[in-house]
């Protein structure tokens, strides 16, 4: 009844003329992407539950990794991958928790996240917890065995070393879950941990209101607290639309990547999403865009561009 009731108010908010998708956004844009540089990647909201799963046992003959066949290719040309994991990875059915949209994840999605070349994914968000303590501790053991890092179980920064450059990524929920919750004492404990040590500072967000083409004042106020606090970028996921990208003081903020797979079918904005690119060079971050990603009607994404 919940899912029905959001894409009712999907569909009033598009019949009532907003605008959910923001067009292709660049900074810096000619000094991005030298060959000798380093491409990092980062997408928005990953679900292979529900009528997704359903499209890969029908439709991909059982083949997990059949939602990342159109995009695995362009993906493989960057040195670091990155995205929300919206659900817990299980054998394990666990204990609902009382959600109406409960999500679980079989384990063979492992077999897509690797093939389309996740390093690693964030778990921190309102549905890692969909299935109890023992799926979502189940989950990071999956992630690890499958070389797959999972960034916002705790408050401790995931490290990334490239050669001489250290990455530490941090992440958040501001929402109820086992993850790291997005609190002022956290974010600031968090990364100034980080800053102490990295290059290069991470955040991960999980907040926002669902199907919002703007930030809110909440999002805005906890993307400046991580940049005050040490973050070098700010990356958003959980309105599944995408929002835009801007730049405080000398970080970036991505407030919402969008969905880049998910079976919200009920309108196009949800079947949209961005890809944020990030070139980093003599150990810093020296341009970033956005590139319009579209799903078809097998959830499958594919860049636009």
């Amino acid at each position: 009844m919940r899912y029905i009731l959001i894409a009712i108010l999907a569909i009033v908010s598009i019949l009532a003329g907003k605008i959910y998708f923001n067009p292709p956004e660049i900074y810096n844009a000619e000094k991005l992407f030298e060959e000798k540089n380093l491409k990092f990647a980062f997408v928005g909201d990953i679900m292979l539950d529900r009528d997704v799963e359903k499209k890969i046992l029908k439709e991909g003959a059982g083949d997990f990794r059949f939602p990342f066949l159109n995009i695995a290719d362009k993906l493989s040309g960057y040195d670091f991958l990155f995205g929300n994991l919206e659900g817990p990875v299980s054998v394990d059915e666990g204990i609902n928790s009382g959600s109406a949209i409960s999500f679980r994840f079989d384990p063979r999605v492992l077999e897509g996240l690797e093939f389309a070349g996740f390093d690693a994914l964030s778990v921190a968000n309102n549905h890692s917890g969909d299935r109890g303590g023992k799926v979502f501790r189940d989950t990071l053991l999956n992630l690890e065995s499958a070389g797959i890092k999972a960034v916002g179980a705790s408050l401790e920064p995931v490290v990334f070393d490239f050669e001489s450059l250290r990455v530490e990524i941090v992440g958040f929920a501001d929402f109820p879950g086992p993850g790291a919750r997005a609190t002022a004492a956290n974010i600031v404990e968090a990364l100034g941990k980080a800053r102490s040590k990295a290059d290069i500072v991470i955040a991960s967000f999980h907040f926002g209101e669902e199907y919002h083409p703007e930030p809110s004042e909440r999002q805005r106020e906890l993307a400046q607290l991580a940049v005050d606090s040490g973050a070098d970028l700010v990356i958003g996921h959980h309105p599944h639309v995408s929002q835009s990208l801007e730049k405080y003081k000398d970080a970036y903020i991505a407030y919402s990547l969008g969905n880049f797979i998910f079976d919200q079918y009920f309108s196009e904005e949800t079947m949209r999403g961005a890809l944020l690119e990030v070139e980093i060079k003599d150990g810093k971050i020296s341009g970033v865009k956005t590139r319009e990603i579209k799903l078809n009607s097998n959830y499958q994404p594919s860049l636009v561009d």
